[in-house]
């Protein structure tokens, strides 16, 4: 359970400095594409966003867990 506490802050931490970095980029966040679905806006993202939503910031969360994963093992073990 402990670990699930660990990589779990682990992945927010990541989330928030990855939403804060884009914010100053100008990318487009999660918020902002599922937020232009439920007002009928048209869809003006250019290829860096998508980029960023489907492929980078997966990537970067998986890496928020991989650090988890690496800190609880060094506390842990």
């Amino acid at each position: 359970m402990i670990r699930f506490y660990f990589t779990g802050i682990s992945i927010l931490l990541t989330a928030i400095l990855c939403n804060f970095l884009i914010s100053k980029l100008g990318i487009a966040s999660w918020y902002d594409f599922l937020n232009s679905f439920t007002k009928n806006e048209t869809n003006n993202y250019n290829l860096v966003d998508y980029i960023w939503l489907f492929i980078i910031y997966p990537l970067f969360l998986s890496l928020g867990y991989y650090i988890g994963d690496i800190v609880f093992n060094y506390f842990i073990k």
